[in-house]
């Protein structure tokens, strides 16, 4: 894929990385593709970072038609730049795209454009402990058309974000509010697909969370609700009587790029890791037996998040003694030693921006 690169002439002052947030301040370029039916992906670019100019009548505006996608570019101990199994992204881009009707891209073409923007941005990566580039590809709907049907062309768009930790209390161990009243997706739906509908869905019960105290909301099955599926920003595992469990992939759950990596991992150490179904009842009853040993979640953004309380309806679930489980640090230390090029990685996830 041939890139056109304008470098801009107005770099932005750098924020203080000790103070970084997370997906508040941006880099100096992005990278932009058009998709124009009958001709496909072309004019591949890096430009200076600006806003979009967009008609009214784009039919992302009116029919949500988009996609997006999240990963990290890490800086190294040995001063070079990595990516985490950015394939898996590209990948999960397509499935994602496919259930949206949006036009595919090369995998091979996608990780290239992941290269390509953070190579020039890559001064912007981070340095502090914890911190890294975030990484935002992303595809909308342009043409302009009130008309129910897939759109004719797209833009798909790379920005970039110095970020800290996603959550600021750390690897502290946060609250969970099991959600009973609302549901996020039901399978044949798009609870699989990286696309904001779904996240729009979660909103209300994440206020509503918020309000009581909880920092994420933690989603049972939309048809009997009663099935453990996935915390809105991340997927959840539990430790039970020493054997490693999480909610298979059954449609209306995301397919997490750490997800995925956790368990390769767990596995390589010899736990039991079971993918099934879960029932909220069986997790209550876990926890009153003491055989709930630990709960975490896991996601690019946050890697490793544990979690110290659980509430659902009138019992609030208290994690062990509330303190991170030693699981849950040593999978965080682990992959984040892969992502950060401190740890050996004998599963060849760490790929290097040349």
């Amino acid at each position: 894929m041939e890139i056109k690169i304008q470098k801009t002439t107005e770099f932005k002052q750098k924020p203080d990385q000790k103070h970084l947030g997370f997906g508040k301040v941006f880099t100096d370029h992005m990278f932009v593709m058009n998709y124009t039916e009958g001709t496909g992906w072309h004019d591949a670019r890096i430009v200076p970072y600006s806003k979009l100019e967009l008609d009214p009548a784009a039919m992302v505006f009116h029919y949500g038609q988009e996609m997006f996608e999240g990963l990290k570019a890490y800086k190294g101990s040995d001063g070079k730049v990595y990516l985490f199994r950015p394939d898996m992204n590209a990948k999960r881009t397509n499935a994602t795209n496919k259930r949206l009707v949006i036009p595919q891209i090369p995998e091979s073409d996608f990780v290239e454009a992941v290269k390509a923007i953070v190579d020039i941005d890559r001064d912007w990566i981070p340095t502090e402990p914890g911190t890294s580039l975030y990484i935002r590809p992303f595809i909308i709907a342009t043409d302009e058309f009130l008309g129910v049907a897939p759109s004719k062309t797209y833009l798909f768009i790379i920005i970039l974000s110095p970020s800290g930790a996603y959550y600021e209390s750390g690897l502290e161990p946060v609250g969970i509010w099991i959600e009973d009243e609302y549901v996020r997706a039901v399978r044949g739906g798009m609870g699989f697909a990286k696309t904001g509908g779904n996240y729009a869905a979660s909103l209300i019960a994440q206020v509503k969370a918020h309000d009581d105290g909880y920092s994420q909301v933690l989603w049972l099955d939309g048809v009997e609700r009663r099935y453990i599926e996935e915390v809105g920003a991340m997927n959840i595992f539990f430790k039970i009587s020493g054997k490693i469990v999480t909610p298979m992939l059954n449609g209306s759950i995301l397919p997490g790029i750490t997800r995925d990596s956790v368990i390769q991992v767990c596995r390589s150490w010899g736990y039991d890791v079971e993918e099934r179904r879960i029932s909220v009842d069986e997790l209550i009853e876990a926890q009153k037996s003491g055989k709930l040993e630990e709960v975490f979640g896991t996601g690019t953004a946050a890697v490793i998040s544990p979690v110290g309380k659980l509430r659902y309806k009138d019992d609030v679930m208290t994690i062990g003694d509330g303190n991170i489980g030693p699981v849950s640090q040593k999978l965080y230390d682990t992959i984040t030693g892969i992502q950060w090029g401190t740890a050996d990685d004998k599963f060849g996830w760490r790929i290097e921006v040349k």
